[in-house]
């Protein structure tokens, strides 16, 4: 709002108005003495419903314009309907409640405010600055075909009698025909959109005759889609079942159809109690284009889907544990296994873990299998030997990854003794870590061309957020009333810069997938028409390949604040959530970079 467009305030205060935020501007509203009873007038109405909000407006247009014709000034008190108590206390003590405030007026004479600025294109009509065709604005244009035929020259002709609009809705202005057809999203025009499925429900099974035979295979791939049965019970219930899906997770138009084709094909000759199986219809389906995803979806809601598929896990244990003697791949198979799924005393691993582990053990593995059939043939020597080719990190990791493999296999009964015990796998000597560079900084930050792109910056660069902390990040985790991100369970102050590019995603998010049903904050294509988090690599997509990755933005945000509030492990531990390693770590190469720079200063 315009600063000139602020009115005076009252100097004796009898009723508080409002300043729309003047502490904010360099001048404060001045104060004048106002009248000593002003004049105040409550818009009631007999209920509290829609149609009386509405019948509320139009008498408060009817007003406003009758005050403006008369020169009376009107302010408009809304804040203490906003409160329920208050407005409670507008209503009369007693009888029957009848009366509803809808809204608070101050009227008085007073003197004529600014005009409203106009933009360059002012219409020839009414004088107002609006997109203009022809030289006049819309509501002139309507106004000029309200009365007579839809036809251009004629509406041209009235156009230079009009001085004046008359209200309407939107598409009761044309008199002859339907409504104007509503712009399809990107621009094309198209038919009203096809009502709903009718409801349906599972069909009654009713009589019929048990099978001799178990499930035959089907062969989905065989089917002509021309052929597809329409008309079938059971498509009618998943056709209605996907549409309830679409809509709580926001599919869009193409997915809608491509699961509706794909149901098609898989009801058709569909018998009451077979089983839809993942093996016969994903190869049919994605030679087709069709969504099998989606398609799964709806046949593990209604039921009779089963899965199954190999997990991709097993393709890469089995190339993993090849070279290996009988003997040893069977037991490192049974310690991958028990990493993976757990055991009554151990809790399971993730994938990724489970793979660190086997990729650390096998070289040494691989090794033994040449001399050895069981790893309880295995030596104390054995190990030393081969760790002594090893140094740093790739030392550690292979020693750690053998250490857990004996001793399951002790556990276990597998061998008698642990041949890795007493063998340490020493402290890993960390180096001094240095600041990112300027330059570095600049070359990330140009890199970054979307709102995603600029938004995950900020957040790992400003908030020291990991990868993993960004792609769990939920709306719920926003308060931007009180400025506040809630990053892997702490609360944090939000800072303008992340507050205006959280902003701007938001709004690109409305735009682009107004009724997605995923609750994270930063989704995709490929993650909006789901409910699960984007996928680390598109996260860090945007700076892979530079020098101030992610990771190392995180680590250079950590370093300052130990370089600019002190080296003080306690103050990192509290304001990031560091262990107490971490937290001495970057305590110690924070006093070592000042120490550096305080010999150079002498």
């Amino acid at each position: 709002m315009p600063p000139e467009s602020l009115r005076p305030q009252d100097f004796l205060d009898h009723i508080p108005m409002r300043d729309f935020g003047a502490h904010r501007h360099p001048d404060t509203l001045p104060a004048r003495p106002f009248e000593k009873r002003p004049s105040i007038s409550v818009l009631t109405t007999t209920h509290d419903r829609r149609t009386d909000w509405l019948r509320a407006g139009q008498a408060l247009e009817h007003v406003l314009l009758t005050a403006t014709a008369h020169s009376v000034r009107i302010s408009l008190l809304h804040q203490a309907l906003e409160w329920p108590d208050l407005r409670e206390r507008l209503m009369p003590p007693t009888g029957p409640r009848t009366c509803h405030p809808q809204m608070v007026l101050r009227l008085a004479y007073g003197p004529e405010g600014p005009a409203t600025p106009r933009s360059g294109h002012t219409c020839a009509g009414c004088l107002r600055g609006r997109s203009l065709k022809w030289g006049y604005c819309r509501l002139c244009r309507c106004q000029a075909r309200i009365n007579g035929r839809t036809a251009e020259a004629d509406v041209r002709a009235r156009l230079g009698a009009i001085r004046h609009h008359q209200l309407f809705f939107m598409g009761l202005h044309y008199r002859r025909g339907s409504a104007p057809v509503v712009a399809r999203r990107g621009g094309g025009r198209g038919a009203i959109r096809k009502p709903p499925p009718a409801p349906a429900w599972r069909p009654s099974p009713g009589w019929r005759q048990l099978p001799l035979f178990g499930q035959v295979p089907r062969d989905y791939g065989r089917l002509d889609p021309t052929a597809a049965d329409l008309a079938s019970p059971w498509l009618a219930w998943a056709k209605y079942l996907a549409y309830q899906l679409a809509e709580a997770r926001g599919w869009g138009r193409g997915i809608r159809i491509a699961v509706n084709r794909g149901l098609a094909i898989v009801f058709t000759e569909y018998v009451d109690g077979d089983v839809i199986r993942h093996s016969e219809i994903f190869t049919p389906l994605r030679a087709l284009d069709l969504r099998f995803g989606h398609t799964a979806t709806v046949l593990e809601e209604m039921g009779i889907f089963l899965d199954d598929s190999k997990p991709s896990s097993e393709r890469w244990f089995a190339e993993r544990l090849e070279g290996l003697v009988p003997g040893i791949a069977a037991e490192a198979e049974r310690w991958i296994r028990v990493l993976h799924g757990g055991s009554p005393r151990s809790l399971p691993r993730q994938q990724s873990t489970v793979w660190f582990y086997l990729n650390g053990a096998r070289p040494a593995l691989l090794g033994w299998s040449d001399r050895y059939d069981h790893l309880r043939e295995v030596t104390r020597e054995d190990v030393l030997t081969h760790l002594k080719t090893l140094h740093g990190h790739h030392r550690r990791h292979q020693l750690g990854s053998l250490r857990l493999l004996f001793a399951w296999a002790k556990r276990s009964g597998l061998i008698f003794r642990n041949p890795t015990s007493r063998i340490k796998v020493g402290q890993n000597e960390y180096s001094v870590l240095q600041p990112l560079a300027p330059a570095q900084i600049d070359r990330s930050v140009a890199a970054t061309a979307t709102s995603a792109a600029r938004l995950i910056l900020a957040l790992a660069a400003v908030h020291a957020a990991r990868v993993a902390q960004i792609g769990t990040l939920l709306l719920d985790d926003l308060d931007i009333g009180n400025r506040r991100l809630t990053i892997a369970g702490r609360a944090r102050p939000l800072d303008d810069l992340t507050l205006k590019l959280l902003l701007a995603r938001l709004e690109h998010r409305r735009r682009r997938w107004p009724n997605t049903a995923n609750l994270h904050l930063l989704i995709n294509n490929q993650t909006a028409t789901k409910t699960n988090r984007a996928g680390n690599h598109w996260i860090s997509a945007p700076l892979r390949g530079q020098d101030a990755t992610l990771e190392r933005l995180r680590v250079d945000r950590q370093l300052e604040e130990a370089l600019t509030h002190g080296p003080g492990p306690l103050h990192l531990a509290e304001v990031f959530g560091l262990d107490e390693k971490t937290a001495m770590r970057y305590a110690d190469s924070a006093r070592a970079l000042l120490e550096q720079s305080a010999e150079q200063q002498l």
